[in-house]
């Protein structure tokens, strides 16, 4: 009776322990990037396709495992049609005629990988790079702030078909689960750059769980306006925004990992989350929903290999951006190596109440040159004493990536916190 006793409370400490190593950052009982995830897409070779989709299609459609697709130019799913993508299936996009696909507002995506089987949206280039091909697009009648109601995606092709915005917050767009999308981000000039993926006034029964997006040249996820929800996504060297939230976006990001790289961000400004409002303020209607983020246990990371160097060369720049009239909660998330982790938009007033919409709570802020800062201002005495408060709970070390995570150098890394980083911090 008595080992049995003690048997209990062993697994009561193992449990309790598994818990507190996951209290911040990305969180789950194992691994939950092994399988799916590629962290080297460029070593990873796919079959030759044998089917072309091109132009729009316009009933239901489904496509398969065994075959391998090249998207040529902008195809365009339409009038209503719902496009399903067996698990597995590889899909290129052209480099040559700026291959993209586009769920136009009305239609829907079903694509349903599983951990073990993927589905990869990828370049057809025989050297891939970032912004090979255009990326993934999804549109819908979810609420937008902009005038009107609704906006056009001003890509390469047909504008007409590129119209999002409604009334219906509910609406759905269809699944994406267990996907990767690869190289994509083509930049078109004259036109608006792609991004891997883009989701356009995406309504909340659309599903968007374990996406992955990988040396994106424009943003990883653009999200402008909707209400959506999106857990455990994953974004690796991206060349623009990781997260880039506009046009009254209603979203909550939960469970999700941002990994960049010196090497990698854009010369302009490139942040892991991006929150915005509008892209132009005389085209925002302020009397609808401005932009609003939840994010919770999520894990921003600068990848380089020498910290110290890149700061001071000028290369690594701030993990999170907050523009007026925007609201974040950020929480048990870990902010590693940037510089600083937060910048907020000078418009943002801390003494009239600017900051009741930007909410730090429980956060690991580590190995980053400075915390929380006004955008063009060098002191921030007073915003490192209000979300210094111990009310907010929010954590600072100075610990190596190497050394801070559970798995740093491996073929899947796993960024889960190690548990002694978090209860030896202050």
């Amino acid at each position: 009776m008595k080992n049995l006793s003690n048997l209990k409370w062993i697994a009561l400490f193992v449990a309790f322990a598994a818990s507190a190593q996951q209290e911040k950052g990305i969180i789950g009982a194992s691994n939950w990037l092994n399988n799916w995830t590629e962290f080297n897409p460029k070593k990873v070779e796919y079959n030759e396709t044998n089917q072309i989709l091109y132009g729009k299609i316009t009933t239901n459609t489904t496509l398969f495992k065994k075959n391998t697709y090249l998207l040529q130019g902008p195809v365009y799913v339409t009038n209503g049609a719902t496009l399903t993508i067996e698990a597995g299936t590889v899909i290129k996009g052209d480099n040559a005629t700026n291959g993209a696909l586009i769920i136009t507002k009305g239609a829907k995506i079903m694509a349903e990988g599983t951990e073990t089987d993927p589905i990869v949206f990828t370049s057809n280039s025989a050297q891939r790079k970032p912004g090979d091909w255009g990326g993934l697009v999804i549109l819908g009648d979810a609420p937008i702030n902009k005038f009107g109601g609704t906006a056009s995606l001003n890509f390469e092709g047909d504008p007409s078909q590129t119209i999002y915005g409604g009334t219906n917050p509910t609406a759905s767009s269809g699944v994406l689960r267990f996907l990767r999308v690869e190289f994509a981000g083509k930049k078109i000039k004259g036109y608006k750059d792609y991004n891997a993926v883009s989701l356009a006034a995406v309504g909340n029964k659309t599903v968007i769980e374990n996406v992955m997006s990988s040396f994106s040249a424009g943003n990883a996820f653009e999200i402008l306006g909707g209400d959506l929800a999106m857990k455990n996504m994953v974004t690796l060297r991206a060349t623009g925004d990781d997260f880039r939230f506009s046009q009254g976006s209603q979203t909550k990001l939960d469970n999700s990992l941002a990994v960049r790289h010196s090497f990698s961000s854009g010369s302009t400004r490139a942040r892991c989350l991006n929150v915005n409002s509008y892209e132009k303020k005389d085209e925002a209607d302020f009397s609808k929903a401005l932009t609003n983020v939840v994010a919770t246990n999520c894990t921003l990371v600068n990848s380089t290999d020498d910290l110290n160097r890149d700061l001071a060369s000028g290369l690594v720049k701030e993990s999170v951006y907050v523009a007026e009239s925007s609201g974040l909660t950020l929480k048990k998330s870990v902010i590693s190596g940037f510089s600083p982790a937060v910048v907020l938009d000078d418009e943002i007033k801390p003494e009239a109440g600017g900051l009741k919409k930007i909410k730090l709570e429980e956060m690991y802020f580590n190995n980053c040159k400075g915390n929380i800062f006004v955008e063009n201002t060098t002191n921030n005495e007073d915003l490192e004493d209000y979300y210094g408060n111990p009310q907010f709970a929010n954590l600072y070390e100075t610990t190596p990536n190497t050394e801070m995570f559970i798995a740093w150098e491996a073929k899947t890394p796993d960024y889960r916190v190690k548990i002694g980083k978090i209860t030896a911090s202050k």
